[in-house]
């Protein structure tokens, strides 16, 4: 059962953190199997907009940018992208990110001669798409200097394991009433519309004993072919 924290709190009202949510979870008997965080992943990834791009002097499939990543300074990087000129707003690894999609660490380094920090990426880089044509472009209202994954709106996601005598648990709601009742938050209502009836049923109803049974609902739905599935 996967869902992510955004999820769990449209229906539970918490400040709690990840890793406090992970240990209610497990001590309530709902195994968390694992938590796949994209701040964590992405971290060192900022949005940044392309000052300036000019031919690399020892390149011809190379531009050397001057890149805004809301640092207070221009970062030059060396860029292979078609798609990367001035003015645009992408995505900057900064020295020290990690690469999802293969591991590399950014660093400060010369390309041809020429003094690259950090990188700009594509969506495959990122993990995020099969895109690999260019890297990616953002709105031009996209804020400069903010952390990608906080930008894209990307939470984490647990993995939880449910097991058979639980299958309550097997909606995000059913989870929520259950961190709720470990005292981990409050449980949002659910709302109900009520549906107005289109006809007068056919069929009365009524009640013996109304001490014993409050309330008693029921709904006719004409036009159903009750009978055998095909």
């Amino acid at each position: 059962m996967k869902f992510s924290l955004s999820w769990l709190r449209d229906h539970l009202e918490t400040g709690a953190s990840v890793a406090e949510i992970a240990a209610a979870l497990n001590a309530i008997g709902l195994e968390v199997e694992g938590i796949d965080d994209p701040a964590e992943r992405l971290a060192g990834f900022r949005v940044a907009k392309v000052l300036t791009a000019a031919p690399h002097p020892a390149a011809d499939k190379l531009q050397v940018l001057t890149v805004d990543a809301g640092t207070g300074e221009a970062l030059q990087v060396v860029c292979g992208a078609p798609n990367a000129r001035a003015g645009m707003i992408g995505v900057l690894g900064i020295s020290g990110a990690v690469v999802p999609a293969n591991g590399m660490v950014l660093k400060k380094a010369a390309l041809r001669g020429i003094e690259s920090n950090g990188m700009m990426c594509s969506s495959r880089e990122l993990e995020l798409g099969d895109d690999h044509e260019g890297i990616i472009e953002l709105p031009a209202d996209a804020p400069v200097g903010t952390g990608f994954s906080e930008y894209r709106g990307l939470d984490p996601v647990f993995d939880v394991a449910i097991t058979p005598n639980r299958p309550d648990c097997m909606g995000v709601y059913g989870i929520a009433r259950d961190l709720a009742a470990a005292g981990l938050g409050s449980l949002k209502p659910v709302p109900a519309e009520l549906v107005a009836g289109a006809f007068s049923p056919p069929v009365g109803n009524s009640r013996e004993e109304p001490p014993g049974c409050p309330a008693f609902f029921r709904r006719r739905i004409p036009g159903v072919c009750h009978g055998r599935s095909r």
